[in-house]
């Protein structure tokens, strides 16, 4: 008997569980080695897992909602049709799964779908199977688009329904034809569920007594402040003049600019004169990255918090910077982040300023140095140096740093670096 287990992937470094948020295929159909078989939400993202195994799949044991923990069988995989009974028998008594060779460690992992990771070269094209999302497949087969002559846009080359849009002009999906619908615009059985899963509900929308379990990202937030508890802090606190920075924000805000991606922008090119700021605490010693990658926390509908990160933010120009923060944003709150834009943030930047708030500390987030908490740039009655008053646009920045590797004086002279590039150079963010 050829019985093979589907387990719950580990997605992230820090996923313990995940929740099943729709199944693509359906029991009794065929599958394909490597083919997308469920949509899996860790504590970051909603991502594709796929099969090692070729068959069919015969029984799900965690069904579309249920949680499952890391590394628990999720489906039955037969590699023949004779065998989904046995497989289904299996399910109902909890059994193992019975395979033709010798379970091995490596092979058990195996059977486990990586979250759509193609091949080092970036090629849509992984042993020469196409790699496209589940949504890429099925529009393109409803607007008669041929995968194969396609450049995928997605992480490591894969397929995205953009590319799909991008080709027929973003025409919208055809309308059924009156008279001869076909299977593939009207199908007779409801297709699989969609890969955006339903919005969790909001704190807000509970009734009064009611207890509404955590989802999996705010357990994710839940677990990394506890665990930054264990990291002495010290927070310093530095009033910048934004006069500069708004004034430079309003003439180029019209081409696609974010201030967000100008204080980004900001403490990245700061950085470059305080490493020290940009590394972070190990076992070993003091970790000095060679890239300068801002993380930005981004608040999720239904509660958590996610950062994506702008790689390289010291070297891109404000105008791709934007782009980028604006894709992040997208992909955040419809819950498509790819691991590799939320993962390697070296320094975070925290900006309730946007809600009129002005003042805050911010939690360090575990492995990183420090970050920095932005306020509302408001108007201010100023003295200057010779005496006279003026009104100013001044805005509150406070700092949290690792106390291990980062020291008062540290943290102050970065903050000053940063005033003084905010209120006096402002215009070269753009260069």
């Amino acid at each position: 008997m050829s019985i093979h287990e589907i387990f719950m992937p580990a997605l992230s470094s820090t996923m313990t569980e995940g929740k099943i948020v729709s199944w693509v295929k359906s029991p009794g159909d065929k599958v394909e080695k490597g083919e997308t078989v469920v949509v899996v939400e860790s504590d970051k993202a909603d991502m594709d897992v796929e099969t090692f195994y070729e068959g069919y799949l015969a029984h799900i044991i965690v069904q579309a909602g249920d949680s499952a923990p890391v590394g628990a069988a999720i489906a039955y995989v037969a590699e023949t049709e004779a065998e989904i009974e046995a497989a289904k028998s299996l399910g109902s008594s909890g059994g193992a799964a019975a395979t033709t060779t010798a379970p091995e460690p490596v092979a058990a992992t195996a059977a486990v779908g990586a979250p759509t990771a193609a091949s080092q070269n970036g090629s849509n094209h992984r042993e020469g199977r196409l790699v496209a999302s589940p949504r890429a497949r099925k529009l393109a087969k409803e607007l008669k688009v041929d995968l194969t002559t396609l450049k995928g846009s997605g992480p490591y080359g894969r397929i995205v329904a953009d590319d799909i849009e991008a080709v027929v002009g973003k025409v919208k999906q055809p309308a059924t034809p009156p008279a001869a619908p076909t299977p593939t615009v009207t199908p007779a059985a409801p297709p699989p569920a969609p890969r955006t899963p339903a919005p969790a509900p909001a704190p807000v929308a509970a009734a009064p007594g009611q207890v509404v379990p955590f989802n999996t990202l705010q357990n994710a937030v839940i677990r990394n402040m506890v665990a930054s508890l264990d990291v002495p802090v010290f927070r310093v606190g530095y009033t910048i003049t934004t006069d500069g920075l708004d004034k430079l924000y309003k003439q180029i805000k019209s081409k696609g600019v974010t201030m967000t991606a100008l204080l980004a922008k900001a403490v990245a090119v700061t950085l470059q004169k305080h490493p020290l700021l940009n590394a972070s605490y190990s076992d070993q010693g003091l970790v000095y990255h060679p890239d300068i990658n801002i993380a930005v926390a981004v608040a999720m509908d239904g509660g958590g918090l996610i950062t994506p990160v702008l790689k390289n933010a010291d070297k891109v120009d404000i105008y791709s910077l934007s782009r980028t923060w604006k894709s992040l944003v997208d992909k955040a709150r419809s819950k498509q982040l790819q691991p590799d834009e939320y993962s390697g943030g070296n320094f975070t930047l925290s900006n309730l300023g946007m809600f009129g708030v002005d003042t805050f500390d911010a939690i360090l987030p575990p492995g990183q140095g420090s970050i920095l908490a932005i306020g509302a740039s408001r108007p201010q009655l100023v003295a200057s140096a010779d005496g006279s008053f003026g009104i100013k646009q001044q805005m509150q920045v406070n700092i949290t740093s690792d106390h291990r590797i980062i020291y008062g004086a540290d943290a102050a002279a970065f903050l000053q670096d940063l005033a003084k590039l905010i209120e006096t150079d402002a215009h070269s963010l753009t260069l």
